[in-house]
């Protein structure tokens, strides 16, 4: 019977099972209803506040709105009716204290500023922040309430209360499972303690004695049987089970072995598969790389073409009439053609010395002499410089009174920065807008220059790829003219002379470019001349002739030069359009015998306006000669396809243009013949 009670026995286990049981369905019961209703407390508790501070904002707002302070603390003062609310205040729009409550006898501390909005804990009070706003959402000021957060007395009061619950069940459990339990255990024990015997004395002739017909019975019956059956295998099976446990040993054994290898198959396998991911993921990175360079390399091709031939073809057509024996010119015409032929030569000069410029920063090439420069003189020189541009588009440019502001840089480099800068703010500019420049000394001993224009602006994309190569300000090409690395090497000649540069854009406002620079104490202030300027000849008037010429063209310079090669025929009367949508509608209306057309046209391309006068029953027969600087082989090919007469390229060959024009005359009048 001393075995009955001992502390393993399975009296003592069901025991156990029954109070551990009860326990754990206590626990879990009553921590579910105290988390609940504590979150229901804290959810209440922190609805009930916000609604509190709401309509301390409803109350509050005509008061911040006309500043009466004596009708917000007033409003604050109803709070006495709420004893949990430790102290409140209203602040205004500026976030400054605007009226305060407290409901403790001593002065509670208030926060200086006002926080963003929402309820937190503070050690054992609720802290509730409540922006205010007027009918339209504008921001009037902010509530603040303190109150008590009772949420631990009530966490350690449910916790007496579960204590107490647990001990009077447990107690119950425990006299309940004690009387019924040995009801179940008494046979089973009493099987027990015979299992253990025949174990202790090999006596397999010991049989447990049958005490009921229920199941423990049946038990009973079970073990004295399975008693019988082993002490007659006993013996038998004694050698049997020696040879047994032999060969699981060796099965085992073979068993590691076979695991063993398959962990090292697996591991080498692995290996493999990750080298050759590994090498896949390089091809994969060098291919895109090797496409990319190659994609780059021929968007500056055509990018380099298209830019060099435009002037390419203004110097070399006026050069032609000027050389052409047998021609008449005037003076003033040849000094109208000079002047084309200076202008195209200094932009080509200048998109030369970009690519130059940029090649000899790469290459670690290009030499500075950094010294103090002033900045009212050199500002002076590049206005004095891009005046007549920014004229030309009625633009306004705003440049600061004397300054007397000085850096340290290069100044021929620095010169070529403004200068740079100045031009893009005139480029992309609007109509009748204003190009803003600033100076000014930052707290670090540097001076910010801004250049501010008042265009279309752009997108956070495109300002983040300003400072790429080839990239035109996020315009559409052929708008403006241009190589696309002038910022480039604005960028690096600006870190070359230790400054920094950047720029902020805003869509439908402008762009402004900055850029910071070591200041110069001290500096000499330079002068700078005034650049020449001459006047441009007046353009003539069209000769008038039957054959009727139309040519789309969007620069005055192309636009000038065919007018002189029309008027030196003699033979034609020529129309011209600044635009493809204008030479629509002049093709339209007055039904030319050819049309010279650009491809690079702002806004609707050439391309773009030869397929709708194609599909125009009007205008769908009249030749048109694709006239470009895109003068690829894949662009004359793709010209061709899309049906132009011809494709004559920039620069001009004066005699390949007549041939082509009289070509196309030439297909009009067998198309129309005259009576």
């Amino acid at each position: 019977m001393k075995a009955l009670h001992s502390p393993h026995s399975l009296q003592s286990k069901l025991v156990g099972v029954v109070l551990l049981t009860t326990l754990v369905a206590l626990v879990v019961a009553l921590g579910a209803m105290i988390a609940y209703d504590l979150r229901a407390y804290h959810r209440s508790w922190v609805s009930d506040m916000a609604t509190q501070a709401q309509l301390l904002g409803q109350t509050t707002a005509t008061a911040l709105t006309f500043d009466d302070a004596k009708v917000a603390t007033n409003n604050l003062a109803l709070l006495r009716s709420r004893p949990q609310v430790r102290a409140a205040a209203v602040y205004d729009a500026r976030g400054k204290l605007f009226a305060t409550y407290s409901g403790d006898v001593a002065p509670p501390s208030f926060p200086p500023q006002p926080e963003p909005e929402g309820v937190r804990v503070e050690r054992r009070e609720l802290v509730v922040f409540t922006r205010v706003t007027d009918n339209n959402g504008g921001p009037l000021g902010t509530i603040y309430l303190r109150a008590d957060y009772e949420l631990y007395d009530r966490v350690g009061t449910y916790a007496l209360i579960a204590v107490a619950v647990l001990v009077v069940a447990m107690v119950v459990a425990w006299l309940t499972s004690v009387r019924l339990q040995r009801v179940v255990t008494r046979p089973i024990l009493d099987i027990a303690r015979i299992a253990r015997e025949v174990v202790e004395q090999r006596d397999y002739s010991r049989r447990a004695q049958k005490m009921s017909e229920d199941e423990v019975g049946a038990l009973a019956e079970s073990f004295n049987d399975m008693m019988a059956e082993i002490e007659r295998r006993a013996l038998e099976n004694e050698d049997t089970l020696l040879e047994v446990a032999r060969e699981v040993n060796e099965r085992r054994t073979a068993q590691q072995e076979i695991m063993r290898l398959n962990q090292q198959l697996e591991l080498r396998v692995q290996e493999r598969t990750a080298q050759l991911e590994a090498s896949n993921k390089d091809l994969v990175q060098a291919t895109d790389t090797a496409e990319r360079a190659n994609r780059a390399k021929s968007e500056f091709i055509s990018s380099m073409s298209h830019e060099l031939r435009t002037p390419l073809n203004a110097i070399l057509g006026f050069g032609q009439l000027l050389a052409a024996e047998g021609i008449a010119l005037s003076s003033a015409k040849k000094a109208e053609f000079i002047q084309h032929i200076l202008r195209a030569g200094t932009h080509l000069l200048s998109l030369i010395n970009e690519v130059l410029d940029l090649a000899r920063i790469e290459s670690a090439n290009l030499m500075l002499s950094l010294e103090p420069v002033v900045l009212a003189g050199l500002l002076q020189e590049c206005r004095s410089m891009l005046e007549p541009a920014a004229n030309q588009r009625g633009l306004h440019m705003l440049f600061p009174s004397e300054t007397g502001l000085g850096v340290v840089a290069d100044r021929t480099r620095l010169k070529q920065v403004l200068l740079n800068l100045l031009s893009n703010a005139i480029k992309y500019n609007r109509e009748n807008g204003a190009v803003i420049v600033e100076c000014a000394v930052s707290a670090t001993d540097t001076v910010r220059v801004t250049v501010r224009d008042t265009g279309l602006g752009l997108r956070p994309e495109q300002v983040n790829a300003l400072f790429q190569a080839f990239n035109r300000l996020g315009q559409e090409t052929g708008t403006v003219e241009g190589s696309g690395i002038g910022l480039v090497v604005t960028k690096r000649l600006v870190e070359l002379m230790g400054g920094k540069i950047g720029a902020s854009s805003t869509v439908g406002t402008g762009s402004e470019f900055w850029i910071e620079l070591k200041q110069a104490h001290g500096a000499a202030v330079d002068s700078a001349a005034d650049t020449d300027r001459v006047p441009l000849a007046p353009h003539p008037q069209d000769h008038h002739h039957i054959p009727l010429l139309l040519y789309v063209e969007d620069n005055p310079a192309n636009l000038r030069l065919v007018e002189e090669i029309v008027a030196v025929r003699g033979d034609l009367r020529m129309l011209s359009a600044p635009d493809a949508q204008l030479g629509i509608e002049l093709a339209r209306a007055h039904l030319p015998q050819a049309i010279l057309m650009d491809i690079n046209l702002p806004g609707l391309s050439g391309a773009d306006a030869h397929a709708i006068l194609r599909g125009d029953p009007l205008t769908g027969r009249i030749p048109v000669i694709a006239v470009t600087a895109n003068a690829m082989p894949r662009d004359r090919a793709r010209g061709m396809a899309a049906g132009f007469f011809q494709y004559i390229t920039k620069p001009i060959n004066v005699g390949k243009l007549n041939e082509a024009i009289d070509s196309a005359l030439a297909l009009a009048e067998n198309q129309n013949p005259r009576a």
